[in-house]
């Protein structure tokens, strides 16, 4: 069974690309929570390598690139291990690809069938509705209700302020399969210096 939402574009590893996988059950959530953030810096790092900068023009670039890895992905991290299907064997796996001006992150978990459910719903809000309302909304909800820990703010964060598309892959091997795998896609436009020419990638 697969279900595709939005303009998910599969990987390309004709590209440069960096993977990372692990998995999620095999240690305590606390303790595996406080590795997001090392995993996000250090794929900053890695992929700021691919933008250097050679002009003091460059800086503002440079950092905001850095800048916007780092959270996406660590948002794509935190939503991986919060809905994550601990019933499930699979791994987590992180990538983020390099294609011509864009950069695009994929990360693959399992969800429990109620997941997913309740999971759709909200895909077709975020790919339909109007980004800038639905933003301020979830805003206005998270300080009436005192800020939830599902608060769902960090794909409308990737939307409203990186400009990113995102789309989504369900997976399902058979139907007695009581998970999915799902892969979330987002994909940034980025602006590479002169010497990144389409050749070098």
């Amino acid at each position: 069974m697969l279900e595709k939402f939005g303009n998910f574009v599969e990987p390309d590893r004709g590209r440069e690309f960096f993977i990372i996988s692990f998995s999620a059950s095999k240690r305590p959530f606390q303790q595996r929570w406080k590795t997001n953030s090392l995993s996000a810096e250090f794929l900053a790092e890695y992929w700021g390598t691919f933008f250097p900068v050679t002009r003091p023009s460059e800086v503002e670039s440079h950092n905001e690139i850095r800048d916007a890895v780092s959270y996406i992905t660590n948002e794509l991290l935190e939503n991986a291990l919060k809905f994550n299907c601990n019933a499930s064997s699979d791994v987590i796996c992180i990538g983020i690809y390099l294609v011509s001006s864009d950069l695009f992150f994929y990360i693959t978990n399992s969800i429990s069938d109620k997941d997913a459910d309740s999971f759709r719903p909200y895909i077709e809000r975020l790919l339909c509705e109007d980004i800038s309302s639905l933003y301020l909304d979830r805003i206005e909800r998270n300080a009436a209700e005192g800020g939830e820990e599902f608060s769902r703010l960090g794909l409308l964060t990737i939307l409203n302020d990186y400009n990113a598309e995102l789309a989504w892959k369900f997976e399902k091997p058979d139907e007695t399969c009581d998970a999915y795998r799902v892969t979330t896609m987002v994909r940034l436009a980025v602006t590479r210096g002169d010497e990144m020419s389409d050749e070098n990638v």
